[in-house]
């Protein structure tokens, strides 16, 4: 089999208050990519980092400017306020496209195994366009949390979404691809939803998640269940079938409780008064009510898209790639 040249590589990591573990993150990636210079998996030159500040209030971005000035591989991006984290790896991704062959996103935390970025590479070149880093398992995550994380991904595909179960935004993607995924233009993100539907060839590589070793989760539990919402509102209508069939049982229901009234009191019998009749009024006016909510996001997304104001703003863009770029 034909192999594809030796590409040139980005990493891509947004930051968000990382001042803690950016020192330790940019060390780790610049030894990591001289390791894939030296496999002939990572071209020397045009190679590098692309550090995107994601509007962060500590000196993430003062860090990011030093090591910028250590080493020409690294550069920066800074957006002018906190957009999120799916809008701070879109903006680093919409930047390397022209830039490097393949480009590869990973959180700044480094939980995720960067030495599988040399399979995720060596995928590369024996042809794949997209491959995606999976957990091997969840030992590490409090029970609490996998329960959840397992709920969610069930949930997701439940509802029609195309996700990788067990996969966050640890990925590599070929410049095509990437340029693909930037035609996707809507405001709510959900970059795990999106990527399965460009069909390119993929695959999965699978590797141990480590401890966090400083800083804090930037996905508590709020921000994940908002990212879950988003993903599923903007990626399946299969909720509002769900409730049109809930209608359709509800009225049917109903339809055979009128009738079983009508042939008790024909019958004589005693119909029951406000105990029935409470329970039958709050039932379905709390089905209303959760079926005008469930609308109400739709429509809140859909008068969100149709303004069509920009994801996010650069502040500043800064190092040796980007200038040449």
């Amino acid at each position: 089999m034909k192999l594809r040249p030796v590409p040139t590589v980005l990493f891509v990591v947004p930051c968000y208050n990382e001042e803690e573990v950016l020192g330790q993150t940019v060390n780790a990636l610049l030894s990591e990519l001289d390791q894939l210079n030296l496999s002939d998996l990572a071209a020397r030159d045009g190679s590098g980092i692309l550090l995107v500040d994601d509007g962060s209030i500590d000196a993430t971005w003062k860090g990011i400017q030093f090591w910028i000035d250590q080493d020409p591989r690294v550069n920066g991006l800074r957006l002018s306020r906190n957009k999120g984290h799916q809008a701070a790896l879109l903006a680093g991704l919409s930047v390397v496209v022209d830039l490097a062959d393949v480009s590869i996103s990973i959180d700044a935390d480094l939980q995720d195994d960067i030495r599988t970025c040399r399979d995720m590479l060596l995928l590369y070149r024996q042809g794949f366009d997209i491959v995606y880093g999976v957990r091997a398992d969840r030992s590490t995550d409090s029970a609490t949390k996998r329960f959840f994380a397992n709920f969610f991904y069930s949930f997701m595909v439940f509802m029609g979404v195309e996700i990788i179960p067990g996969h966050a935004d640890f990925r590599m993607m070929s410049c095509r691809a990437l340029a693909e995924l930037l035609r996707y233009t809507e405001n709510s993100l959900f970059l795990r939803g999106l990527i399965p539907q460009l069909g390119y060839k993929t695959e999965r590589v699978y590797y141990d998640r480590k401890i966090r070793q400083s800083g804090s989760s930037k996905y508590p539990f709020r921000k994940s269940l908002s990212l879950a919402v988003d993903g599923i509102i903007s990626l399946s209508y299969k909720p509002l079938r769900y409730i049109a069939y809930l209608g359709v049982i509800m009225s049917a229901a109903s339809c055979i409780t009128i009738i079983l009234i009508i042939a008790d009191y024909v019958r004589g019998g005693t119909i029951q008064g406000w105990p029935s009749l409470m329970v039958v009024v709050t039932t379905i006016g709390g089905v209303q009510l959760l079926a005008i909510g469930l609308i109400g996001e739709y429509l809140g997304r859909v008068y969100k898209e149709v303004k069509r104001r920009p994801r996010y703003h650069v502040r500043d863009a800064v190092g040796a790639l980007l200038k040449s770029g």
